[in-house]
């Protein structure tokens, strides 16, 4: 059997805020019906609405003790990158134990989670990382990527409609029409289209601007006005159709380009992630300085170190009357669908990187070659030691 003889531990998340867990009682079923054992945290399903009953009548055993989910676990499965433990005063990443496995979205790149990957690899731990799984189509099952996306765009343009201080579709009053408000989309991946598509449906008017065309065509079928900026498609399309890095010159372009179209919009939805690198700065200071007071940003790639320079991580705060939103885990506040999703996208990938009880960690598949983060000791995912300038 795949799992025959492997130990999976699944802890409570505890980020602030997280209310996702990494496995539902279907895919705990699936886990032992293979071979698996199966360890849960009491309480890790309760931001899901799932109970303990519910994993235990799925096969799982529930530990009330975090500790002894980390030490006896040879894979330890997440959402979110490990934590400090507040109430153990010890780092998650301390307690995964040496030599085991660990899989969840670890955000590498971001400087902010430099020393837990260092951690890591000091523990001999093989981490891998959700976020780096390429989009080719048979690792389309395993894309929690694209789920989470899916999520992060429907919920950012609800969130910035809910903080603006106006109507957001055009409104007939006593007074007179009050015109609709203007979204404005950076990024057109999957995250930006949903964007546009439910700023659309709540009556806004919506521009929107990516680097690739076929985005941008993607961007206009939803009904955007797509903000003109030609980039060559060498340059700004990677592998799987994903955006990839640019040079200072070309985001300095971008940034003129967007300068205009800034200062008249109500709400800016920022969605411009490279896979497995840091967010580019794309909103300087300046530009939100000139940017109408009542008006909304809301950095969906925060969690990547985000587009706005002035986003602060797990934030919501006023500039000069303009309201900026640096909320993390957008996706958990669809914790049931969420987590959903994310459940069997970790499900297909763990099947795919494990076999007869063992993870494979060979970097000649592809998958593995883009997802691994920490292996034998070292750091090998190439966007963090590139953002660590090694």
């Amino acid at each position: 059997m795949k799992f025959e003889g492997m130990t999976i531990g699944v802890p409570k998340e505890i980020m602030s805020g997280e209310k996702r867990v990494a496995v539902v009682p279907r895919t705990v079923k699936k886990f032992v019906e293979d071979g698996a054992k199966v360890l849960v945290e009491a309480g890790a399903g309760e931001g899901s609405f799932i109970d303990d009953q519910d994993y235990s009548e799925a096969g799982a055993e529930i530990i009330p003790n975090v500790e002894e989910v980390f030490q006896a676990s040879d894979l330890i499965l997440k959402v979110k990158e490990p934590k400090f433990n507040e109430d153990l005063n010890k780092h998650e990443a301390e307690l995964v134990s040496k030599d085991s496995a660990l899989v969840s979205f670890l955000h590498p790149a971001h400087s902010i989670n430099h020393d837990i990957i260092k951690t890591l690899a000091n523990r001999n731990v093989t981490s891998f990382t959700l976020d780096g799984i390429p989009r080719i189509s048979r690792a389309q099952q395993m894309d929690a990527l694209t789920s989470m996306s899916t999520a992060a765009g429907y919920k950012a343009s609800i969130f910035a409609a809910n903080h603006l201080k106006r109507f957001v579709p055009m409104m007939p009053t006593a007074f007179g029409t009050m015109k609709p408000a203007e979204f404005l989309i950076v990024g057109t991946g999957v995250a930006g289209l949903q964007a546009i598509g439910i700023a659309k449906r709540l009556g806004a008017q919506v521009k929107s601007i990516d680097i690739r065309q076929e985005a941008n065509e993607q961007a206009r079928s939803l009904g955007a006005k797509v903000i003109d900026f030609d980039v060559p498609t060498e340059l700004a399309v990677g592998e799987g159709g994903y955006a990839q890095q640019l040079s200072e010159e070309w985001y300095e372009k971008e940034r003129e380009v967007l300068a205009e179209h800034i200062e008249s919009c109500d709400a800016l939805i920022l969605t411009g992630l490279i896979p497995g690198e840091e967010a580019p700065i794309l909103v300087t200071e300046e530009m939100v300085k000139k940017m109408k007071k009542g008006s909304v940003i809301v950095d969906v790639a925060i969690d990547q170190g985000g587009n706005c320079e002035l986003t602060k991580g797990g934030e919501d705060y006023d500039y000069n009357g303009v309201f900026i939103s640096g909320l993390l885990n957008i996706p958990t506040t669809l914790s049931v669908h969420s987590t959903t999703m994310f459940a069997q996208n970790l499900y297909s990938f763990i099947e795919h990187i494990v076999d007869a009880g063992e993870v494979n960690s060979d970097v000649n598949d592809e998958i593995i070659q883009e997802s691994i983060v920490t292996k034998g000791g070292d750091i090998v995912h190439k966007g963090t030691l590139k953002a660590m300038g090694q």
